[in-house]
């Protein structure tokens, strides 16, 4: 610990922002990096814990503390390779990760916690600027070869480290471009594009083969797959959207929030999108189901694109409001320190204008004589546990509302990996959430030499869990092919 005291010296300091009114304008982000003191004085703040929570707080078992104390003393090279050793791609999880390690921060017990996500979007900006993140290719070839099917950030991560030890790795992306979730479904404002390419660039640099335009099922299958290659890797994340089955949600004006986000991203990054396809908010009172990020990804999407007014519906009651980094004695009972808490969350978007409105259930969208979306009808609803503990709901009296609206998004999650015959094919099995069913230690699915790893195995979640989802099956691959 370079500085014993830095944690009482310094306050946390959020990075700066561009104005709302300002960044609502255009699609790039608007969040910049520390400069090279500030960075020093956010990493004295670490208190190099004995035990320190964070490392069980962070999916990917970052090694916080050390490369906190290297910020401190402006050893920024060696915080970054630090920080590299266990994290594959820190200028993703820097920008997009709610970081849990900052909720188990024992400094967070009563202060606010160490700025770690910031810090590391910092080290990881710093060392492409300076030159310090270059491509790191095999010294030798084992003639292994590895098929990656997705290229989102389970699969790049897997690529990366399957690469590193010497195999032959071929990533299949059905999309236009690799980058699966990280390109198509989390917008520019929040991750530009750029940040994207030069990963990719990288990667290719290192010895890792991408094929796009490739679609599973369509142009090569499962089967094949396995006759071309030694091992292969299914990393499609869980795309089967869950859709909002109440009365009207055929309606044109009705889409789900991915197709929505994943065209806008399109457009930004200039692959043609047709006039029939397009979705547009301008001059439209839109209204978003679904309380999560990818609901808030729609509320900062539709502002920027001109909506006329956004409206956030969610079903679940509103958590207290206990400001971004509550205290241990603050927390909710159900989800203590070092605990993820339920807590109301503001992210970017929401900051940026919009309404947001909880304990609603959708009953119904109406429509006009074109079978144009032009209202949706709520109902406020009462949660409550029953004997058992299990919350249920109960609708308020008297509490129907009818919505004006011309752009209905559904944000209500996923419901797991999208069904193909072809997974089927060859004996790969889903389990009772929707996923692919594949061992939790070897990452191995039920067909022979097929591996499964992140929003496709264990379901929809975090970018973070997804590099670390990918790391780990790649230890199991390269087990497999030793």
């Amino acid at each position: 610990m370079g500085e014993p005291r830095g944690f009482l010296n310094h306050q946390r300091v959020p990075p700066k922002k561009e104005a709302p009114a300002a960044r609502v304008q255009h699609f790039r982000e608007f969040i910049q990096p520390y400069s090279a003191d500030e960075l020093a004085r956010q990493g004295s703040r670490c208190m190099d814990c004995g035990v320190a929570f964070c490392h069980r707080g962070c999916p990917l078992g970052n090694i916080i503390p050390e490369w906190n104390h290297l910020a401190s003393e402006k050893e920024f090279r060696s915080a970054a390779e630090s920080l590299l050793r266990t994290n594959n791609f820190p200028e993703f999880t820097g920008r997009v990760c709610p970081a849990p390690c900052e909720t188990a921060c024992v400094l967070g017990i009563n202060s606010q916690p160490v700025a770690i996500e910031h810090i590391e979007m910092t080290l990881a900006e710093l060392a492409f600027e300076k030159g310090w993140m270059k491509p790191n290719p095999p010294l030798k070839r084992t003639g292994k070869t590895v098929a990656v099917v997705g290229s989102g950030p389970a699969g790049l991560a897997a690529a990366q480290q399957l690469n590193r030890t010497g195999h032959r790795v071929v990533v299949f992306e059905r999309s236009a471009k690799p980058g699966g979730l990280l390109r198509y479904g989390i917008p520019d404002f929040k991750l530009e594009k750029s940040v994207v390419e030069r990963r990719v660039a990288l990667l290719e640099q290192e010895g890792i083969e991408f094929l796009c335009n490739i679609n599973l099922g369509e142009h090569i299958t499962l089967e094949q797959l396995q006759v071309e290659f030694d091992a292969v890797l299914l990393a499609c994340g869980a795309g089967q959207a869950r859709e909002l089955k109440i009365p009207g949600n055929a309606l044109a004006g009705v889409h789900l929030a991915m197709t929505y986000l994943s065209q806008s991203n399109r457009t930004q990054n200039q692959e043609k999108v047709s006039k029939q396809e397009c979705i547009s908010a301008k001059d439209k009172d839109v209204i978003v189901i679904g309380g999560g990020d990818t609901g808030s990804d729609c509320v900062g999407t539709a502002l920027r694109q001109g909506a006329r007014s956004v409206v956030q519906f969610e079903i679940l009651p509103q958590p207290p409001d206990l400001g971004a980094h509550p205290q241990r004695s603050q927390r909710p009972a159900h989800s203590p320190w070092p605990e993820w808490p339920a807590i109301l969350r503001t992210s970017s978007s929401h900051e940026e204008g919009g309404e947001r409105h909880w304990s609603l259930e959708s009953l119904g969208i109406e429509g006009d004589a074109n079978g144009q979306v032009n209202s949706l009808r709520t109902r406020t609803v009462m949660w409550s546990a029953d004997a058992q503990g299990k919350s249920t709901l109960a609708p308020v009296a008297d509490s129907e509302r009818t919505w004006p609206c011309q752009l209905v998004l559904v944000a209500c999650g996923f419901a797991g990996a999208e069904p193909s015959a072809t997974l089927r094919d060859v004996g790969v099995q889903f389990d009772e959430r929707g996923n692919i069913r594949a061992d939790s230690t070897d990452y191995r699915t039920d067909a022979a030499k097929i591996f499964a790893a992140g929003d496709m195995r264990r379901g929809q979640s975090l970018v973070v869990w997804a590099i670390a989802e990918g790391r780990k099956a790649a230890q199991a691959i390269d087990a497999f092919l030793s």
